[in-house]
């Protein structure tokens, strides 16, 4: 890779990165769908995957993470323990599991993207499909990673401080993938897809 390159690569991840803090800390990183709020927070870790490749990808992953760590230590919720090892909510306190939890299913949005849609482009040939499986498949891997490692972690201190209760947990859990995690991978792939066509078309200018 030549300077060029290397200069561009590292222009573009400070663009993504400023992207990804700007949405964390805003109501912009978010889209009311009526019965709920779905992030799009991790569409520019998809997106940047795509062009800059998985170490980038793992990268800007991290800085979600870190941005969801940050917030869920100093701007906590009922259940920011799972996702924050300095937070004690009531009777439930948060450790070494909510780093993994906060921080490595974020890092991996990037690479599977970046896999996926390398994998869509060379079995389909259709960039448009391939851009939208990557952000499928991105948003899916955050989404049911951190859900799944919730459970696994925390899974009755998890129900109790959510829901109050401590029977059925992965039903719970299975419901929020559904309600939560399905509209956002559909949005992901749309904005994914639109977001990354534009951007594709403008570097071939």
């Amino acid at each position: 890779m030549n300077i060029e390159s290397k200069t561009r690569n590292m222009v573009l991840a400070a663009v993504f990165l400023a992207i990804i803090v700007f949405l964390a800390f805003t109501p912009f990183g978010y889209i009311p769908l009526g019965f709920m709020n779905a992030t799009i927070i991790h569409v520019p870790v998809i997106i940047g995957a795509v062009f800059l490749g998985p170490k980038y990808g793992g990268f800007l992953g991290l800085v979600f993470g870190l941005t969801s760590l940050w917030k869920n230590t100093y701007m906590p919720n009922a259940t920011s323990f799972v996702f924050s090892p300095f937070i004690t909510i009531g009777d439930f306190g948060g450790n070494f599991w909510s780093l993994v939890i906060c921080l490595v299913p974020r890092i991996l949005i990037g690479v599977v993207a970046y896999y996926v849609f390398c994998a869509g482009m060379k079995l389909l040939g259709k960039r448009t499909l391939s851009l939208a499986a990557a952000g499928v498949a991105g948003s899916l891997t955050n989404t049911l990673l951190v859900m799944n490692l919730i459970y696994l972690f925390f899974g009755e201190q998890y129900g109790a401080a959510a829901r109050g209760i401590t029977d059925g947990i992965y039903g719970v859990i299975m419901g929020i993938i559904c309600i939560n995690g399905i509209p956002e991978a559909i949005v992901a792939a749309i904005l994914s897809t639109a977001i990354a066509q534009a951007l594709f078309k403008a570097m071939r200018k």
